[in-house]
């Protein structure tokens, strides 16, 4: 698995579903096909990144991100 924002491979498992880039210090959720991108905020709270990765244009970006990975 790769990070869809910084190309980065070091991902970390935080949950289940869950994902953390230590190259850009993002948190990746997993659920079946669909993958959603947060920031995390100074106090711990996460903001969404998902209107920045976004329908066609991001999966033609991205080809190699799979939820099963």
């Amino acid at each position: 698995m790769r990070c869809p924002n910084c190309n980065s491979k070091d991902i970390g498992k935080i949950g289940s579903h869950q994902y953390y880039c230590w190259g850009c210090f993002i948190e990746l959720t997993v659920n079946g096909e669909k993958m959603s991108v947060f920031q995390v905020e100074e106090d711990g709270t996460l903001s969404s990144l998902d209107d920045l990765f976004f329908g066609e244009e991001f999966s033609q970006d991205f080809p190699h991100i799979h939820a099963s990975t």
